[in-house]
């Protein structure tokens, strides 16, 4: 099979229209959300999602053993992806869109502290400075002090904490585990554990939610398909950012289907935060430009284990004996 011949612009515009899926996925996050418990919508959204990741291993014939070689990181990556699942559809349920992204939008800013303990890398005053810049920015979406601050922001905030802890476990195995193993075990985990929670939130759904419910399995995987894709053909540094498009996304579903307004401190706070991720991403790839992506590297969504988040962290392999940046 011949590998990809690299298209800058076809990977950006495929990022663009994964990130617009996921986008849709959340905006009937959001919906079912007016329904049904975050468990709930969970499960359904991981049990519908099988029959998909079972056509992915049935095609590739290279998946061999599925039996992970760092079970202690991956239970834990698990366990990780259960709680930012549901803290990630519970902010999406009770907060507006656009405030929900701009929280999530600091997952790149954890990245880079927690790969400072788990995986010993340096980070230089410049990153140091634009992370704090990020978390002004979102002290600015929060508005401390005139806004109450609710349990919806606090699972926000969980969810890009957990979403970055996710994402450095998977830059700490990723060399080794296959891309089979990463996918799967996320979707067990969340089915197990939102099954067994399941009972004490169940409420009946008729057809069209169930119908509903599988769109968002489809949504996650066509998603995580024209990512993948996208990361074959572009370097990082032009897929990452496309994940700031959400911010349209948002504004856009937002006002017309829930009479949301983008409020100017949300939008200040979010621009701080995007300006804070793109210098991350720029410092990344000035220090790592020589080096090509891994695929495997790709964080996956922690609710159904399909959806690529900005670790930035993640994109790049280090060569060996390679002093870390």
């Amino acid at each position: 099979m011949q590998p990809t011949k690299p298209a800058p612009v076809a990977g950006a515009g495929l990022a663009l229209l994964g990130y617009g899926l996921f986008s849709t996925h959340d905006l009937l996050v959001k919906y079912l959300g007016g329904f049904y418990a975050p468990v709930q919508i969970l499960f359904f959204s991981v049990l519908l999602g099988f029959p998909l990741v079972a056509l992915f291993l049935i095609r590739n014939p290279r998946t061999g053993s599925l039996w992970p070689h760092h079970p202690f990181w991956m239970l834990l990556r698990v366990l990780t992806s259960s709680l930012v699942g549901v803290c990630a559809f519970y902010a999406f349920s009770v907060l507006p869109l656009a405030q929900t992204y701009a929280l999530l939008f600091s997952t790149p800013l954890l990245i880079t502290l927690l790969s400072i303990p788990l995986l010993g890398e340096k980070v230089g005053i410049r990153r140091m400075l634009a992370v704090l810049a990020g978390f002004a920015g979102v002290l600015i979406v929060l508005q401390p002090g005139t806004t109450a601050f609710h349990s919806g922001h606090l699972a926000g905030l969980a969810g890009a904490f957990g979403g970055a802890l996710a994402a450095v476990i998977m830059r700490k195995i990723g060399q080794r585990e296959k891309t089979a193993v990463m996918l799967l075990y996320p979707m067990l985990g969340n089915f197990l554990v939102m099954g067994a929670c399941l009972p004490f939130f169940y409420k009946p759904m008729p057809l069209l939610h169930l119908g509903a419910a599988s769109l968002i399995a489809l949504l996650g995987f066509a998603a995580m398909i024209c990512m993948v894709s996208a990361f074959k053909r572009a370097e990082a540094v032009m897929v990452a950012p496309m994940q700031y498009s959400q911010i349209l996304w948002a504004g856009f579903y937002g006002y017309i289907l829930f009479g949301e307004q983008l409020d100017t401190t949300t939008l200040a706070g979010a621009a701080v935060i995007i300006a804070s991720g793109l210098y991350i991403v720029q410092r990344e790839w000035q220090k790592k430009r020589t080096l090509k992506p891994v695929l495997s590297n790709i964080t996956l969504r922690p609710d159904t284990g399909l959806r690529p988040r900005l670790g930035l962290l993640t994109l790049f392999r280090q060569r060996p004996g390679e002093p870390k940046q």
